[in-house]
């Protein structure tokens, strides 16, 4: 295991969208992400994002960039992530308040988790959640 750093994940998920930007909007205004950093290129598509939620992060860009990551996900399925909140209740509420398709309401695991299910606007699905697996050395 490569040791990182303090607050540093050594996974990041890595998502493309036809609109990024909507994009951005849709997971910090309705799903409290933060936007690290943005870089676009000069025709305003976003090259390359990193938005942190909790002590994770998710990589994200725009599709139709050309390069071997947009070619490498031309025919890719949506990706799915998992994300650790602390209330799962207030953070469903936002994200109904927002307009977020929800495909499960917030409800108790017989793990202990309780969570609930989301789609984004470009069908990539989120599950919010209060499961925080050790992993550990």
């Amino acid at each position: 295991m490569t040791d990182t750093g303090a607050g540093r994940p050594s996974m990041y998920p890595s998502l493309l969208y036809t609109d990024a930007k909507a994009a951005i909007r849709q997971l910090t205004e309705a799903l409290g992400f933060t936007e690290l950093s943005v870089y676009e290129t000069e025709d305003g598509k976003v090259m390359h994002a990193e938005l942190v939620q909790g002590n994770g992060a998710v990589m994200l860009g725009s599709r139709g960039r050309d390069g071997r990551f947009d070619a490498a996900m031309r025919d890719a399925g949506p990706a799915a992530v998992y994300v650790v909140v602390d209330d799962v209740d207030a953070h469903h509420r936002r994200a109904v308040e927002h307009g977020v398709e929800i495909l499960t309401p917030p409800t108790d695991q017989e793990y202990g988790s309780r969570d609930y299910l989301a789609r984004d606007a470009e069908g990539n699905i989120w599950s919010f959640g209060t499961y925080a697996p050790e992993i550990g050395a």
